[in-house]
């Protein structure tokens, strides 16, 4: 049985879902369920339990950032590209309440010049780039020591 302060909620924002279809170069060959499994195989590994929230609409994943306090122990978010442009998402994030880790499956600092700037990073404890479904586990560990201090 998972023991309190376990509960991480992954935030997958804009396009996401479309993962298995967009180029597997950047971002893998699994489908979203599949990254979603390997997330959860990852979580039980670690005693965490891990909840989900996708949406490609912006305004509902601020308020979905504004209930986490309530929902999780701490926060995984993967915003796609609002990572690089959502000051809104950001500020959100700012005051979320548990500790955030900020992950991309493919390597950001290696494409566009625009994808190399994160306004989600002041409010995260790490970010994880370019590791691919392995950045999602390293995600896990960090919070769990964060969630379980020596």
């Amino acid at each position: 049985m998972p023991t309190a302060h376990n509960r991480i909620h992954v935030m997958h924002g804009v396009n996401l879902d479309q993962i298995g279809r967009r180029d597997p170069a950047h971002y893998g060959g699994m489908t979203f369920l599949q990254l979603e499994q390997a997330i959860d195989a990852f979580a039980r590994e670690l005693g965490l339990d891990a909840r989900y929230f996708q949406t490609n609409h912006e305004g509902q994943f601020v308020e979905e950032l504004h209930r986490v306090e309530n929902l999780a122990d701490a926060v995984i978010i993967n915003a796609g590209a609002w990572s690089h442009y959502s000051r809104a998402i950001g500020d959100a994030l700012q005051f979320v309440g548990v500790p955030a880790v900020e992950v991309h499956l493919s390597d950001v600092m290696a494409r566009e010049p625009w994808r190399h700037v994160s306004v989600l990073a002041d409010g995260c404890v790490a970010s994880i780039a370019g590791k691919g479904v392995d950045g999602y586990r390293e995600a896990l560990v960090t919070l769990r020591q964060a969630l379980r201090p020596s």
